[in-house]
């Protein structure tokens, strides 16, 4: 992880002032502990994240907390994401540039991720977190060696946008398709097994906690922000809430159904078929794929084998192509999450979790003695 030193040595060396005090946070033992701490604070929404906004960066800056970003993911992952922030553009004309949301004066900025430093690159234990509308990344080192990189969250409203050439735009597409096509493939029987609810959620479970526990369920959309909203945002968005809960007809029963279970629920791997657990593998390798190859590769070997047995593929929703859905990939050290119900399912929500590691818990419990949130 040396390129990923340097590179957030060159961020921190690049600022001072009051942008160093919002980029530069320390790192100490009490955060494996006390989940409200800010390293362990992590939003979608389009809200203040922590840390030194990109549009209040110089270019230099800018391009220095992309290289960050870029080493604490893949290629694709990368990639993904710097589509994801240049959707902002795209939502903004898809709602008539109607200027303020949340109380902010744009409210779809591309300017609005926002990076933080946790503790001094190259410390025993050093991390930093990427986010912003539908991003969030974090990442930690222990020892020179990237540990954790989750929670990771990536989303995309639009989730389908027309491009030139009858060509889409689909940042999510592949994984929404994936798990769509394993859906299908499935027997009744099997299906039956899977199915969580015919009526899918409109957002994950999990929400943006700190630590997922068993009865999590989706979170009201006013509280997914830094602090409380002031009126009339508050009132509009649980609005807006309780009316895409309306339109899927979701009821408190439905509510149980969908929420996190204390052992999971789905079709496990161990009762598909070989291809349907090639589908399965494929889809698992989407999410883990987001980091960095040395980390995927050694996460991914959990799964190797008789090791995916254990991993349960859980539906909710439609399995028509344009129609709304969720799935739930759960399983030891697992947790996705997958929703594309929102505007007229066309606003796309996924997030990979070690509900154990989530933030490096299990290495800073184990190796350095922090003790687990």
């Amino acid at each position: 992880m040396e390129k990923m030193a340097e590179a957030a040595e060159g961020m921190l060396a690049s600022v001072d002032g009051a942008a160093h005090r919002l980029l530069a946070w320390p790192f100490g033992p009490a955060e494996s502990s006390d989940p409200e701490v800010e390293r362990r604070r992590w939003f979608y929404t389009p809200t203040d994240h922590g840390g030194l906004p990109v549009g209040e960066m110089t270019p230099v800056q800018y391009q220095r907390a992309m290289a960050l970003l870029a080493t604490g993911l893949s290629e694709a992952g990368y990639g993904t994401v710097s589509t994801i922030m240049g959707l902002e553009n795209v939502l903004d004309r898809t709602e008539g540039f109607a200027g303020t949301f949340a109380g902010r004066d744009r409210g779809r900025d591309p300017g609005r991720y926002y990076l933080r430093i946790f503790g001094r690159p190259g410390d025993r234990t050093w991390g930093w977190r990427f986010g912003g509308h539908h991003v969030s990344v974090n990442s930690l080192v222990v020892d020179g060696e990237l540990v954790a990189a989750t929670p990771c969250f990536l989303g995309a409203d639009p989730a389908c946008s027309p491009l030139l050439g009858r060509a889409e735009l689909r940042p999510l597409g592949g994984v929404e398709g994936l798990a769509r096509e394993l859906a299908r493939s499935l027997g009744p029987e099997a299906f039956g097994t899977a199915l969580l609810s015919a009526n899918p959620p409109i957002d994950i479970s999990g929400g943006n906690r700190s630590r997922v526990s068993p009865g999590d369920r989706s979170i009201p959309l006013p509280h997914l922000f830094r602090g409380r909203l002031a009126e009339p945002h508050h009132s509009r968005m649980a609005g807006a809430h309780d009316a895409g809960e309306r339109a899927y007809g979701l009821t408190e029963g439905h509510r149980d159904e969908l929420a996190l279970p204390a052992t999971p629920r789905g079709l496990p791997a161990s009762a598909m078929s070989a291809g349907q657990r090639e589908l399965l593998r494929t889809l698992l390798d989407c999410y883990l794929g987001r980091a960095p190859s040395a980390l995927a590769e050694r996460l991914g070997a959990r799964y190797a084998d008789a090791g995916l047995d254990g991993v349960h593929f859980a539906w909710a929703g439609s399995v028509e192509p344009g129609e709304g859905c969720y799935y739930r990939l759960h399983g030891p050290r697992l947790l996705v999450e997958y929703d594309n119900t929102q505007r007229a399912a066309n606003h796309a929500h996924s997030v990979w979790r070690d509900p154990e590691g989530d933030f490096g818990a299990d290495v800073l419990a184990d190796h350095l003695g922090f003790g687990r949130g």
